[in-house]
């Protein structure tokens, strides 16, 4: 029995970690990995892609907020409406006979990422022992990696038969959204029910008021490689295994966070932040700048990787330091924040992609980048002045924060 109960544990961590591959790195942010195939054969304009970006954004904030207020109570329906509504959306991306409707299922599918994240993080709490606790939880957070790396070598073996590869990824989402609902029935008997967070009072959205405007221009500065990544490259004249590679790399890079976390986690959240954003500009600078170079360009991908994924791991520490008691709470609504951001990146990326070119646009998300990189001081003090009476992070509360949140947005 207790053999059975141990194997169980471990495929929940597995598929937790396989629906959050497939809901971020196959559905939801393999968008721009395809992007240039689907324009090819749908005639979708640079600056409709930009705007269905912008919409995907926008669901996934719904879907996330939906997650977190309905987490604690029907976690398991949750995963059920996590992969229903992924794979939905990508089997509708595959079968899609124009934009229109390619538009509304990447929209759809987006959200799918958004209800996954505060669902797992509940399963994950409820049915694991606190003795393995932490690393159930970072091991389900890499799941974002591997799926980029996935959607990298599905685009490497089916291209440019995309609407084989938005098929897999559907299908993976359906399977392994099974397999967890599974693993996660009938554990009422070993689980543990985490206690309700406070809410968050005036002082403590006081203190996060600076941070909520850093995650929204990181957001914005950002969504440009997310959305125009690969489009730079493929319009530079970069053959295909080269423009799929420097995804492959871009996931490589967010999965080598794992690597660097014993560094990161002696920084301070505002140091962190400035460290990671300003990486994350000189990335999306020199990949909009020498996008027909291959090594530039890979080594520009594995670095914005690294930043984007270590920066959201930043915000998670610095809402920690903010108040630890609510850093659940707090996380949410940074994330939210980020992803707004990329949702009003996105749109105004493709109106510069459009109207002014690649180049101008990919300037444009670094120079934002920039800026927000270089606030992380400023609001770091006025966030201190504002959190007193908030309660301070614990060394155990500050690697709890990092690992509370299964993947970045």
């Amino acid at each position: 029995m207790k053999r059975s109960f141990l194997l169980r544990q471990r495929v929940l961590v597995a598929s937790g970690l396989g629906l959050i591959a497939a809901t971020y790195g196959l559905v939801r942010l393999a968008y721009g990995l395809f992007l240039p195939d689907v324009q090819r054969d749908l005639g979708l304009s640079s600056g409709a892609a930009g705007w269905i970006s912008s919409g995907a954004s926008v669901l996934y904030c719904v879907g996330a907020l939906v997650g977190f207020v309905l987490a604690a109570r029907v976690p398991r329906a949750l995963v059920l409406a996590a992969a229903l509504v992924a794979g939905a959306g990508a089997l509708g991306m595959a079968g899609a006979p124009g934009t229109t409707v390619f538009g509304a299922a990447s929209v759809l599918g987006s959200a799918g990422a958004g209800l996954a994240s505060p669902t797992l993080v509940r399963l994950v709490a409820e049915q694991v022992p606190d003795a393995v606790q932490g690393r159930a939880q970072s091991i389900v957070n890499a799941g974002t990696g591997p799926g980029l790396v996935g959607a990298g070598v599905l685009a490497l073996v089916l291209l440019p038969d995309w609407r084989a590869a938005w098929a897999v990824s559907g299908l993976f989402a359906l399977a392994v959204g099974g397999v967890l609902l599974a693993a996660s029935r009938g554990g009422g008997g070993h689980t543990r029910h985490a206690a309700p967070a406070r809410r968050p009072d005036r002082r403590w959205t006081r203190a996060h008021r600076g941070v909520i405007g850093l995650a929204l221009l990181f957001g914005a500065g950002s969504a440009v490689v997310w959305t125009y990544g690969r489009s730079a490259l493929v319009d530079a004249g970069a053959p295909v295994a080269v423009s799929v590679s420097a995804w492959i790399a871009l996931g490589i890079g967010g999965a080598a966070v794992v690597l660097t976390a014993r560094w990161t986690s002696r920084l301070r959240a505002a140091t962190a932040w400035t460290a990671t954003t300003g990486a994350v500009a000189v990335a999306v600078v020199v990949l909009g700048a020498w996008p027909q170079s291959t090594v530039a360009a890979l080594v520009a991908c594995a670095v914005f990787g690294w930043g984007y994924t270590a920066a959201t791991g930043a915000l998670i520490t610095w809402t920690t330091e903010i108040d630890a008691d609510r850093s659940s709470a707090g996380t949410s609504v940074l994330f939210v924040a980020l992803v707004l951001g990329q949702a009003a990146g996105a749109a105004l990326s493709g109106v510069l992609v459009g109207s002014a070119g690649t180049v101008v646009a990919f300037v444009a998300g670094a120079v934002v980048t920039v800026v927000s990189a270089a606030l992380g001081p400023v609001v770091r003090g006025a966030a201190a002045a504002r959190s007193s009476g908030c309660t301070p992070p614990t060394p155990r509360s500050r690697r709890a924060g990092r690992s509370r949140h299964p993947a970045a947005p």
